[in-house]
C-alpha cells in the first residue's frame, strides 16, 4: 500500500528511525521465484518447465483406455467417445471432492490440497450466497485468529516449494479484478516457476489508511469475506492488518504472514513427510510498483525487505509498461530475480474507484463484483459520499 496515506507519514529521508523488519534468520531461504539460467550460474541450461498437464490435473481429460488403471491423469487428446470424460455430477465418479468425505468421517482429520483449476461440488450450487466450513474473522484484536481453513496441510509435489501469496490493499470493494489477480498469479506460478501455491490471503488496510472512499475495516473485511466464499476453494481473508491501531507497512504485513505460517506452524508438511519452510509473495499491480519509484515514499530498506526477503508478484494493467520499469529501478533490478511481471491475457480494467463512482450515479455494477458484495453494500448504504474529481479521474485508480 501506499506509504503516503498514512495520517502519520514522514518522508524516510526525514525519519531517523523506523520500526524494524523481521530478522533474516527468521524467514525461511528459498530460491527466487524466476529460474537461474546458464548466465546466472554457470552451469547447463534448466530444462524446459514440464507441460501443465502433467503437474495439475485436466477437467477434460480422463483414464485412457489403454492406460494402466492405476493411471490417474493424461495429456493424450480424446479421440474417441470412450476417452472422454463422464459427465455426472457425482462425487464418487470424479473425485472432485473428496475433502468433503473426510470431514464426514469425524475420527479423520481433514486434509486440505494446494488448489486446482477444478470446480468442487461446494462452488456450483448458490455459488456465492452460502458458506461452506469458513472461518469468520473477528471484529476485534482479542478474538483475532489467523485463517488457516484452505491453507493446504501437504504438497502435492515434493520436488516443488510452497508458496503463499498475499494481497494488501484497501479492497473498498473488492471487484472481480481483485479475484482475477490471484488466478492469473496462480497460473503464472504453475506454468512458469517450481513453486506450489498452497493458499492465498486478502489483506485489507486498517481504517488508518487516509484515503476517501474507504469503509470501515470490518465492512471492506466483510466484503472480501463474501467474494471468496464461494467464489474460491483457496482464497482467505486474514483481518489482522485492518485491526491494527494505526498504519501498517507492507513490510511488517509480509514479516506477519511468515510468523504465523513459517514460526508458529513450522511451514507445510511434504508428501514424504517433511517440512518445508512457506515462501511469501506479495501480489501487487503494476501502479503500486510505480509507487515505489517515487522518490521518498518507500524507504529502501523496506523495499530491499519486501522484494529480496520475500518477493512480488507483479500484474501489469492496461498501457503500463512494468518491465521497462524493472529495468530502471536499482533496488527493483538487484532483486529482479524475485519478481513475476504476469501479463493480462484478457485485459481486466475494473476498479474500485470506478465501482463506488458508478453507486453514487445509481448505475448498475452487476457483473463487475459478487452479487453478495453488491448486496451487503446495499444494506449497510455504503459508498454514498462524494470523491474528489482528481481521485476518480486518476490513472492509479484502486
Amino acid at each position: 500500500m501506499d506509504p503516503t496515506q498514512d495520517p502519520n507519514f514522514t518522508p524516510p529521508s526525514l525519519k531517523r528511525a523506523i520500526e524494524p523488519t523481521a530478522p533474516s534468520e527468521k524467514i525461511p531461504t528459498n530460491i527466487p521465484i524466476q529460474p537461474w539460467v546458464l548466465e546466472d550460474l554457470g552451469e547447463a541450461l534448466d530444462g524446459p518447465a514440464p507441460h501443465p498437464s502433467s503437474s495439475r490435473p485436466s477437467i477434460l481429460t480422463t483414464k485412457s483406455y489403454d492406460e494402466p488403471s492405476d493411471a490417474k491423469y493424461h495429456s493424450k487428446i480424446p479421440r474417441k467417445h470412450t476417452e472422454l470424460i463422464n459427465s455426472s455430477s457425482s462425487d464418487d465418479e470424479d473425485g472432485i471432492v473428496e475433502d468433503e468425505k473426510i470431514m464426514n468421517n469425524s475420527s479423520s482429520k481433514k486434509e486440505i490440497l494446494p488448489p486446482s483449476i477444478q470446480v468442487r461440488s461446494s462452488q456450483i450450487a448458490d455459488l456465492e450466497e452460502v458458506p461452506h466450513g469458513i472461518q469468520r474473522q473477528a471484529k476485534t484484536f482479542d478474538k483475532y485468529e489467523f485463517p488457516t481453513h484452505r491453507l493446504a496441510t501437504t504438497m502435492l509435489d515434493g520436488s516443488k516449494y510452497p508458496l503463499v501469496i498475499v494481497a494488501c490493499g484497501s479492497f473498498s470493494p473488492v471487484t472481480y479484478l481483485h479475484l482475477r489477480m490471484f488466478e492469473m498469479a496462480l497460473d503464472a506460478v504453475m506454468e512458469q516457476t517450481r513453486f506450489e501455491v498452497i493458499g492465498g490471503y486478502f489483506s485489507p488496510v486498517s481504517s488508518n489508511y487516509k484515503k476517501q472512499g474507504l469503509a470501515s475495516a470490518h465492512h471492506r473485511v466483510r466484503m472480501c469475506e463474501l467474494a471468496c466464499e464461494r467464489t474460491s476453494s483457496w482464497l482467505m481473508v486474514d483481518a489482522w492488518e485492518s485491526l491494527q491501531p494505526k498504519y501498517t507497512r507492507t513490510a511488517l504485513v509480509l514479516d506477519h504472514f511468515n510468523e504465523e505460517i513459517n514460526i508458529k506452524r513450522g511451514g507445510i508438511m511434504t508428501n514424504s513427510g517433511e517440512k518445508r519452510g512457506v515462501k511469501i509473495m506479495l501480489l501487487a499491480g503494476g501502479d503500486l510498483i510505480e509507487s515505489m519509484g517515487e522518490p521518498d515514499v518507500w524507504a529502501d530498506q523496506d523495499l530491499h525487505h519486501i522484494l529480496g526477503k520475500y518477493g512480488c508478484l507483479i500484474v501489469e494493467r492496461t498501457g503500463s509498461d512494468v518491465r521497462s520499469f524493472l529495468l530502471s529501478h536499482d533496488i527493483m533490478y538487484e532483486h529482479r530475480k524475485n519478481i513475476l511481471v504476469i501479463k493480462q491475457l484478457i485485459y481486466n480494467d475494473i476498479s474500485s474507484t470506478k465501482i463506488r463512482l458508478f453507486i453514487r450515479r445509481g448505475m448498475s455494477v452487476q457483473y463487475l463484483l459478487p452479487n453478495s458484495v453488491i448486496r451487503y453494500i446495499q444494506q449497510h448504504n455504503l459508498y454514498g459520499d462524494s470523491e474528489p474529481v482528481k481521485q476518480v479521474m486518476s490513472e492509479r485508480a484502486d
